[in-house]
């Protein structure tokens, strides 16, 4: 088992900005998956500041529509249930999909599990010799935006539950990828999937997100955060944005065609993708370091891994008022670093 520091994220503009200078207008921040477009929400009424925000059910009724879904509960972004499931079992053996979302790995260590960093070809084997207790799986995943079908989910489920294990399914980028969601097998034990709305609502910000899983655990996971737990404003914007189906097909295009953008700009700078999804593309490089710091002084930041096992740079889309100057400043970032590593 190797254990991994408190993992840093996409999104920290600030951290950007004290290490290579400039205001935030400057900078094009495409270190998140999270849409540039966000859902356009009206004022918040007076009366939601006002009230103490008890569970909604008309923001379970839209989530249960959205999703398809009536096993549900709502959680003040997927984060709270990463960090809350390690909590829920005695100290066992976990194995994470890798690499991808770290912070899976890291409140699960925290927690005091033994956790192991595994390929998605080697969880047959793991559960063949019965290794491994939990099984978490990000997917579509993020950074590499690899898919793992339904019926090898559903297959590894089956031999989990056998002997009173979890498979826990991370969805927090499959609402631009529906067809391999869990979300309509939600209820069978030990099945878990956690949704986010911050994403493809571009709504990030509110924390706001579900957890679909059997009833008795969903009954012990709402007693364990206690009432209040997610803000008013939060289930008001929740419910409308996930009951305006025009909005959400809108996004749906607006996503396919950045993506579509992304990838040829990303290829004709010599950065193909090895994995793309509408919210994040993944180009693993030699040198990811340096190149992110030629992208970094030229004001674009996005995620870097420097990992033994997974070194490139991770990209969120680019609003189009930003692509003509992205690209202009991706094409002098590799120039620059081009002439560095060719001297080196």
């Amino acid at each position: 088992m190797v254990a991994i520091n408190q993992p840093q994220h996409g999104g920290d503009l600030q951290r950007a900005v004290a290490a290579f200078s400039g205001d935030l207008a400057d900078w094009i921040d495409c270190s998140s998956g999270i849409a540039p477009w966000a859902y356009p929400l009206p004022a918040v009424p007076d009366h939601i500041w006002q009230r103490l925000p008890d569970q909604d059910q008309a923001l379970l009724l839209s989530a249960q529509k959205y999703y398809g879904c009536e096993q549900l509960l709502a959680l003040a972004g997927s984060q709270v249930g990463i960090a809350l499931l390690p909590k829920l079992r005695p100290a066992c053996r976990v194995a994470i999909i890798s690499p991808t979302y770290a912070e899976h790995h890291w409140q699960w260590q925290q927690a005091g599990h033994e956790v192991s960093a595994i390929s998605s070809e080697q969880v047959d084997e793991y559960l063949e010799s019965s290794a491994i207790d939990v099984l978490i799986v990000v997917n579509p995943n993020n950074p590499s935006g690899q898919q793992i079908s339904a019926a090898a989910l559903l297959d590894w489920h089956e031999k989990l539950a056998q002997q009173d294990g979890w498979l826990i399914v991370d969805e927090a980028f499959a609402d631009c990828a529906p067809a391999a969601s869990l979300l309509p097998q939600a209820g069978k034990t030990g099945l878990i999937i956690l949704r986010s709305i911050g994403k493809f609502f571009g709504l990030a910000g509110i924390r706001l997100g579900f957890i679909a899983c059997e009833k008795r655990l969903l009954e012990e996971i709402n007693r364990a955060l206690g009432p209040w737990h997610i803000s008013g404003p939060a289930l008001w914007a929740g419910q409308i944005a996930l009951s305006d189906k025009t909005w959400q097909a809108a996004q749906q295009q607006r996503l396919l065609a950045n993506q579509e953008w992304m990838i040829d700009t990303l290829s004709e700078a010599g950065l193909a993708p090895s994995g793309s999804l509408p919210l994040l593309h993944w180009c693993p490089t030699p040198n990811a370091k340096a190149l992110h710091h030629q992208l970094a002084k030229q004001k674009i930041w996005c995620r870097l891994f420097d990992q033994n096992n997974h070194q490139g740079l991770r990209f969120g889309p680019v609003a189009e008022y930003q692509q003509n100057l992205f690209k202009t400043r991706l094409m002098a970032a590799l120039r620059i670093w081009h002439e560095i590593t060719s001297r080196n």
